[in-house]
């Protein structure tokens, strides 16, 4: 007989999660084990990763990347594993587990997330403050998908498939194709 976990806080999940294998987030106080992934996710959010790190080195803003492994607390029982972000500011302690004040998150489409993060995380993302861009990345037909905050409560989206952006804040300049693995083998 299996036994069904109580509902955790954010608090809780971070100290639970860490002993468990694999990857997971909180959604609304309930622990869910994330999908393996396809060769072609993992170089898609190394990609992002880099290309924003190099973004952030090209104008000297005072923010770092991170990549996926670090929880955004959305409230006190939902905590998502965005595949990038980018946090400015001072930077956290090396011991934290979780970041609150994200200025970018990067998700990268799977075919069982897709629902998620065009809906529920899109959302939650931007029910923090701190959050000025979603960047949902779809790495079959190499397209980025840009959610920027607008005025009030609007939020802008443009579907990019190349070109370049600006990240405003903080000041960065990005090119689509950078985002992407090569097609080069």
């Amino acid at each position: 007989m299996t036994t069904a976990l109580r509902r955790m806080t954010v608090d809780e999940f971070l100290s639970w999660a860490g002993g468990k294998e694999g990857r997971w987030e909180l959604h609304d106080g309930e622990p869910v084990m994330m999908a393996p992934e396809r060769i072609v996710h993992a170089d898609t959010k190394l990609n992002a990763a880099i290309a924003l790190r190099e973004a952030i080195r090209a104008v000297g803003a005072p923010c770092r990347v991170y990549p996926d492994g670090m929880a955004v607390r959305i409230d006190a029982r939902t905590t998502y594993e965005p595949d990038a972000s980018v946090v400015c500011g001072p930077k956290p302690p090396g011991d934290a587990l979780s970041i609150d004040n994200p200025v970018i998150v990067v998700e990268v489409l799977s075919p069982s997330t897709a629902a998620l993060d065009h809906g529920r995380k899109l959302s939650g993302y931007f029910s923090l403050a701190s959050v000025q861009h979603y960047l949902i990345l779809d790495p079959d037909p190499r397209v980025l998908i840009r959610h920027k905050r607008g005025t009030g409560d609007a939020i802008e989206t443009r579907v990019l498939s190349d070109g370049s952006m600006r990240l405003d804040p903080p000041g960065l300049d990005l090119g689509v194709a950078a985002l992407f693995p090569s097609l080069e083998a």
